[in-house]
């Protein structure tokens, strides 16, 4: 086994005033960034050749409006197990806790970053207000963001600072709303399009 620091260790000696928390389950670092720190730090792991993450692999939202207030979204669950029916296995808790008031915090931008290099992958988490669901656009660093931030903002209305296109990429462009978000009505009714030609 080898004793050199984890990657959560090294950005939080790095960066501790950019650093919010970090958590590792069965091998998968986490870590949790300010939104003020979070291209000098994406920076760093892109650039520093200790890090050499190279690949964005995907860029996604998730809206906590209703996490924890329900049956489904408990924040405790047992992780199901790869293993066959026939098999018992003992069962593993996951805690899935957020180191900001959900309340607060509505959204969270979740990148994971790999390393072709190193063959190492880190999940990098930047909480955000509902009142300014808004961070800087990715799309200098890595080119692969310009999608997934597209998509970010249409589906959820997290708006990247810097993007070159931040349009629509799954809705039309008369679409009313972000439909992934907790609250979006389910009946709520979309102007038609006609033919486009």
């Amino acid at each position: 086994m080898s004793d050199a620091p984890t990657l959560t260790a090294v950005l939080q000696a790095r960066f501790p005033q950019h650093v919010l928390g970090t958590h590792a389950y069965r091998g998968q670092e986490t870590v949790v960034l300010k939104r003020e720190g979070w291209l000098k730090v994406a920076r760093f792991l892109r650039d520093d050749p200790a890090m050499a993450f190279d690949f964005l692999m995907d860029l996604a939202c998730v809206d906590y409006l209703k996490f924890g207030r329900s049956q489904s979204s408990a924040p405790t669950l047992t992780t199901p197990s790869p293993l066959p029916y026939f098999m018992t296995p003992k069962p593993q808790a996951e805690r899935w806790e957020r180191v900001v008031s959900d309340d607060e915090f509505r959204f969270e931008v979740v990148c994971h970053l790999y390393s072709s290099l190193r063959n190492r992958r880190l999940r990098v988490k930047v909480p955000l207000t509902a009142a300014d669901p808004s961070m800087p656009s990715l799309t200098g660093l890595w080119k692969s963001a310009d999608w997934f931030e597209r998509e970010a903002w249409d589906m959820f209305g997290v708006t990247f600072t810097g993007h070159p296109n931040l349009r629509r990429i799954l809705m039309y462009e008369s679409f009313q709303g972000h439909p992934l978000r907790k609250d979006y009505p389910i009946r709520k009714r979309q102007p038609l399009i006609g033919p486009v030609n």
